[in-house]
């Protein structure tokens, strides 16, 4: 059993780490993530919507399968999503300030995006806590079809930067596979050693 402050803490610093990712790193090149992140990106990019409250709005109907379904995964993941959602739309107005600063080529910040975005998620899992999203999905569909976790999650990204490569453009698909492979690293190494059941 996880104490209450380190869950607290993991769910703050995970937040603060992905909405760094996302605004300073991404959203300048117009980059994509995988799972919901993805998704209120894309839907973000195009209709000039806030990141953070698209987030939770494309998180709804899984949060809803995950209340009827399995009510442990809704509370252990809906603190992780609400928080997280709200520090990227609070260091949003942040972005002009920091690439007066700092200059990145689009790999490189593509890359460094995925980075702290992927270890963000990865405190926060090593914590049990999450931001739930397509990560959720991806639990519920293993039960219903026995597949590895990870090969749905990396199908659903694959799918969700596939359809922003048609709606955006290639170079868009391109750094978005850095980032999502950038990710998936940083994740896996904060969660080398953590069993979940």
């Amino acid at each position: 059993m996880i104490p209450l402050p380190r869950k607290i803490a993991a769910i703050l610093i995970g937040s603060l780490l992905i909405s760094i990712g996302i605004n300073f790193y991404l959203i300048p090149f117009i980059v994509l993530d995988g799972g919901v992140i993805g998704i209120a990106l894309i839907i973000s990019y195009l209709y000039e919507l806030k990141v953070g409250l698209v987030m939770i709005l494309a998180s709804i109907p899984i949060f809803l399968i995950a209340w009827f379904r399995y009510r442990a995964l809704f509370y252990n993941s809906l603190h992780g999503m609400l928080v997280s959602s709200f520090f990227v739309d609070l260091l949003e107005p942040y972005q002009y300030h920091f690439l007066y600063y700092i200059e990145l080529s689009p790999i490189s910040s593509s890359i460094i995006g995925g980075l702290f975005i992927g270890s963000g998620i990865g405190i926060m899992l090593r914590y049990e806590t999450s931001t739930g999203g397509t990560d959720l999905l991806a639990v519920f569909i293993s039960r219903w079809i026995r597949v590895n976790v990870g090969v749905i999650i990396f199908v659903i990204d694959g799918i969700i930067i596939s359809l922003g490569g048609l709606l955006l453009s290639a170079e868009t698909m391109v750094l978005s596979l850095l980032t999502i492979t950038a990710g998936g690293l940083a994740t896996s190494l904060f969660t080398l050693h953590t069993r979940h059941s």
